[in-house]
Order: structure tokens, then C-alpha cells, then sequence
């Protein structure tokens, strides 16, 4: 019998407010490295005449989303070289999302995908703190939150984009996993399918654990069996609505993707885009950053199987960096792609956790002042497509 077990029996509420304070100075931290991000990001813009505003909530990705809420779907972009941008591509939940933010309040779509971006990240960032939590204590949640605020790319988590609401789903989905929450799980498994492609993942680290699990134990339980079922009826239903929208079948979303250039190659696109970058010496640097970027992804993977982690983990994390490496879209996209893959920071983490918290607060600190700065020269230059 654990410890827990031997505690008097607490109510839902006292359960999730104690969780809340103990990932409290987690939240604090993310917060602040997300301050100090938009706050470089105004002074920058300032300078450039650009408005932050905008670059967070009406550009690239954003602005597809805020379409899609204020007009449904159907709507297309036509390019001079005949290729089809259709909204299609773009999965529905956060556009829902920032229908139902207008609907009780007053700000316009473009402001209430700012909130359900900023509210999901900071639901994200507590979501990874219980994961590495629960697996390496409390310290290393901290480090692990703090890891993923200031991530180079990390700006992202704060515009109106998919991404932290899609990790948010995910990180839930894989602690309910991990303690045996199987119809939460599913639920949360089938809304992040609803959110973005890469859905698949956390269906698949979901199945995964299941089976694995029936295998030992030789039986199934019928929470197991509805979350398994729940997992992955978000993205089968969109994919499928798609599908008999444009009449393409069951590989209509595929059709739509592609005309966007997207697909899966095994990464060869990547690596001859990669290739290409020699043929010049100012360009062969950026080569070679994004070659050892690449094995840096792939040596955090590595660690993180060595260091046995959870198979949910593992599955989860690999089909996310396999489709965001191997893909064959935009090639500036992919670090935004990565932005989910939270499971490659826990090895830094815990490496940090065994710091003195002066030491560990001071790298990560200097990290933070870097990846304002990165962020607000990105966002004001290329940005994420």
C-alpha cells in the first residue's frame, strides 16, 4: 500500500487545488519567461515600427484560424503557380475556441485566440510539470516547464497558433496515461486530434501503453477499452468530414495538405534542402546549425530511451519529431513542429534539477534573456510560417 493510499480520501477539488499549488512555482516561472518574451517583443517592434500586436495575432497561421472562426470552412487562396491553399488544412478547435470566447465576451477573433493561446500554454506548462513530476520529482517539473518557456522558438507559445493548445491536450492526455486515467486519457487524446495533425501521436502513445499493458496483465478493463475508443474519434471525424467535403474519400485531407506542399518523405526534402545550403559559405553555416540542430533532436532521443522513459513518452515524442523532420513542407516550420516534443527536455531537466537551485536558476535565466531576444528578432524578421 503506497503513501497516498494510506491518506484520508480527498474530494476532486481539494486534489486539483493541491496539484495547482504544487505546480505553482512552475506557472510563476513559465509566466515570467513568457513576460519577458513579450516584453522585449514591444520594445523590439517599437523600434522596428511594427505593431506586436499584429506579429501575435495576424500573421501567417493566425490569420487562417481567425478565418475559419469569423467564416467557416471553404475558404481558399489562389496562387500564381495554380497550387490551392484551402482552410481545410487547418483543424477546428481552436477556431471553436475563439468562436466561444467572442460569444462571452467582447474582443474581436484575433484577440480571443490570443487568450486561448496564453491560457493553453500556461495549462501546457502544468501539464509537462506533473509528467516530469510524477517521473522525477518536483524540482525537475520546475526545470522541465522553465526548459520549454525558453526554447528558441519559444515566442510561439504566446500568438494565437496551435501549438501550446495542442500540447496542453497532449501533456494531460499522457500524465492521465501514465496514472491509469484511461477515459480521460481518450477524451483528451481525441480533442488534440481535433487540433492539429500530429494528434495521431498521442492516440498512438495511448494504444501503445494499452496494449502492452493487456499483454502483462492478460485483461482489459472497460475504462481502458472506452479510452482506446475515444482516442482517436477527434481526428478519424475531421479527417473524414474533410474527405466527403472534397470528395477525396479517406485520403481528401492528404489531397488538401498536398496542394499546401505538405507530406511525408522520409525527410529527403529536408535533407536536400539542407544539401543546398553548401553551396555557398555564408548559407554552409546555416547548414551545418541546422545538421547539428538535427542531432541534437535526435541525441535528446536517444537519452530519453536510454533512460527509460515511458513507453507512452517515447511513442508520443518519436511520431512528433518524426513527422516534424521527415516532413515535407516548409522547412522553417519545423522548429515551431517541434515545439510539442516536450519529453526531449526531461534528460536536461533532470540534469539541472541535481544543481544548486542558484546554478540552475542562473543558466536558465541567461537561456531566458537569450530566447527573448531570439524570439523578437524572429518574429519581427521570417517568423514562423
Amino acid at each position: 500500500m503506497t503513501e497516498v493510499d494510506l491518506q484520508e480520501p480527498r474530494s476532486a477539488p481539494a486534489r486539483a487545488a493541491g496539484a495547482l499549488r504544487r505546480a505553482a512555482p512552475a506557472l510563476l516561472a513559465y509566466a515570467g519567461v513568457r513576460a519577458l518574451g513579450l516584453i522585449l517583443l514591444a520594445v523590439w517592434s517599437a523600434v522596428k515600427g511594427k505593431s506586436p500586436h499584429t506579429l501575435l495575432t495576424a500573421r501567417w497561421d493566425s490569420l487562417w484560424y481567425t478565418r475559419v472562426a469569423d467564416f467557416g470552412y471553404g475558404w481558399e487562396a489562389h496562387l500564381p503557380d495554380g497550387t490551392v491553399h484551402s482552410n481545410l488544412a487547418f483543424f477546428p478547435l481552436l477556431p471553436w475556441l475563439e468562436r466561444l470566447v467572442l460569444a462571452v465576451s467582447p474582443l474581436s477573433y484575433a484577440d480571443a485566440g490570443l487568450v486561448v493561446s496564453w491560457l493553453a500554454s500556461l495549462c501546457a506548462a502544468w501539464g509537462i510539470f506533473l509528467v516530469a513530476e510524477l517521473l522525477y520529482g518536483r524540482r525537475a517539473g520546475v526545470c522541465a516547464v522553465v526548459l520549454w518557456a525558453v526554447l528558441p522558438v519559444g515566442i510561439v507559445q504566446s500568438m494565437a497558433y496551435s501549438e501550446s493548445l495542442f500540447t496542453a491536450l497532449a501533456a494531460w492526455s499522457l500524465y492521465a496515461v501514465l496514472t491509469g486515467r484511461w477515459v480521460s486519457a481518450g477524451l483528451l487524446a481525441s480533442l488534440a486530434g481535433l487540433t492539429r495533425p500530429v494528434g495521431a501521436a498521442v492516440v498512438a502513445a495511448l494504444w501503445a501503453t494499452a496494449v502492452v499493458q493487456v499483454v502483462r496483465e492478460k485483461r482489459i478493463s472497460w475504462r481502458m477499452a472506452v479510452g482506446v475508443l475515444l482516442a482517436p474519434l477527434g481526428a478519424a471525424a475531421y479527417v473524414l468530414w474533410v474527405g466527403h467535403r472534397t470528395g477525396g474519400g479517406l485520403f481528401g485531407y492528404l489531397d488538401v495538405q498536398g496542394q499546401w506542399g505538405n507530406g511525408f518523405d522520409g525527410g529527403l526534402a529536408f535533407a536536400r534542402f539542407v544539401g543546398d545550403k553548401f553551396t555557398s559559405f555564408p548559407s554552409a553555416l546555416a547548414g551545418l546549425g541546422l545538421i547539428v540542430g538535427v542531432a541534437l533532436v535526435i541525441w535528446l532521443y536517444v537519452l530519453c530511451v536510454r533512460r527509460g522513459q515511458p513507453l507512452a513518452l517515447l511513442v508520443y515524442c518519436g511520431i512528433v519529431v518524426a513527422l516534424a523532420l521527415c516532413a515535407s513542407g516548409y522547412f522553417g516550420s519545423k522548429p515551431r513542429l517541434l515545439l510539442p516534443a516536450f519529453p526531449l527536455l526531461l534528460p536536461v531537466a533532470v540534469a539541472l534539477a541535481r544543481l544548486r537551485t542558484s546554478r540552475s536558476a542562473a543558466v536558465l535565466g541567461g537561456v531566458a534573456v537569450a530566447s527573448a531576444v531570439y524570439g523578437a528578432f524572429w518574429l519581427n524578421g521570417s517568423g514562423p510560417p
